[in-house]
């Protein structure tokens, strides 16, 4: 009689994935996972399609992504066929009107700089409000089709409250306003905050089984320390707070060195970042409270860059941050329009190869 096999577990797969949640809980898999943030800016491009019909074509939409799963098995997409209209899906739900382009994805068009406009703004309604019903429809549709296979959607995403507050009023008028008017500009962004948050959980509500969000705000690097600490973290705390037990990433790829130690106290798992910043650098200022998602430079190398010099960079890199864990290789931001797939085997060439060096280097908390 033939012994009986236990039940697989997924969770104890040596999957991408897998490799990914393990990293991301500043741990150290027998592989340092290769993960690329890829939307609307490099999708249509790289599968020679109007950025329009990515848009509007769900098909198409299907096809494209499941086509990254074929050609670049061992890479995890983050956050993995979403629904995006670029960056609209937040404005437009405020009110922002939106242009769509055939090349590019949209543009968007400031409401208002009256401040007084917003202290009086309705919070929206997530499940009607601007594109975000039909990118729940879209996440509800999809999810039926790719769960059977075992395929389903395991994060979500949301722009953050300063990049949206920007395209709202304006990121000049923004800026002056968290001098001048400090205490309007905090009621926006707890306005703001609290949609994300409904918008995070109605979009996780459509999956079966989601595992992970990601949140992006490139503006939050331009403040100082004074004005994040006081403005801006209670509200990144508030949301990541909000998501405790699922995966958590900050996407914010401005240069802000200054703002790093104090970034890796607003609750989130892994941190991508711009690639002007040195990774062994950022680990040590950081210390290991966050994972680490880079630090390949986007353009200069994963777009102008041959495979060899991209390879080189990516092997430097976990020279220097992989060691001791919580290191998942990627380019310093999302992947840029022209990259070359290439350039990303070459990342994965490179994860594969690596071993850690004989001899590490003490990571110190800051």
């Amino acid at each position: 009689m033939e012994a009986e096999h236990p039940p697989l577990n997924k969770q104890n797969m040596i999957t991408p994935w897998n490799r990914f949640k393990q990293a991301a809980h500043l741990g150290m898999p027998e592989q340092v996972p290769v993960a690329l943030i890829v939307d609307s800016p490099w999708l249509p491009g790289y599968a020679g399609i109007d950025t329009l019909d990515y848009f509007l074509f769900s098909e198409q939409w299907l096809q494209i992504n499941l086509g990254l799963l074929a050609r670049f098995p061992d890479a995890v997409w983050i956050p993995g066929f979403w629904v995006e209209y670029g960056m609209a899906a937040l404005p437009s739900a405020f009110g922002a009107r939106i242009h769509f382009h055939h090349d590019r994805p949209p543009s968007i068009e400031p409401v208002t700089s009256d401040i007084s406009h917003w202290a009086d703004a309705p919070l929206p309604d997530v499940h009607e409000a601007g594109f975000m019903p039909l990118a729940l429809r879209l996440y509800d549709h999809m999810e039926s089709r790719l769960y059977p296979d075992g395929l389903g959607i395991k994060m979500v995403a949301a722009r953050g409250p300063m990049v949206t507050a920007g395209f709202l009023m304006g990121i000049t008028d923004l800026m002056m306003g968290l001098i001048t008017h400090p205490t309007e500009i905090n009621r926006l962004l707890d306005k703001i905050t609290t949609t994300i948050i409904q918008w995070l959980r109605a979009q996780l509500d459509t999956l079966h089984e989601p595992e992970g969000i990601m949140l992006l705000d490139d503006v939050v690097g331009m403040v100082s320390l004074k004005h994040y600490q006081t403005l801006i973290a209670p509200h990144l705390q508030r949301i990541f707070n909000e998501f405790d037990g699922l995966v958590k990433i900050f996407h914010n790829d401005t240069p802000c060195v200054h703002l790093y130690g104090a970034l890796a106290e607003a609750n989130f798992d892994v941190f991508n970042f711009s690639h002007t910043a040195d990774i062994g650098k950022v680990k040590a200022s950081m210390g290991h409270r966050v994972a680490l998602m880079g630090n390949v430079a986007p353009l200069d190398l994963g777009v102008r860059g041959t495979p060899q010099e991209v390879e080189q960079e990516a092997l430097a890199c976990l020279d220097k941050a992989a060691p001791g864990g919580g290191m998942i290789l990627s380019f310093g931001g999302g992947v840029s329009p022209g990259t070359p797939p290439e350039n990303i085997d070459a990342l994965l060439r490179a994860s594969r190869i690596w071993r850690t060096p004989s001899s590490s280097p003490t990571i110190k908390e800051s």
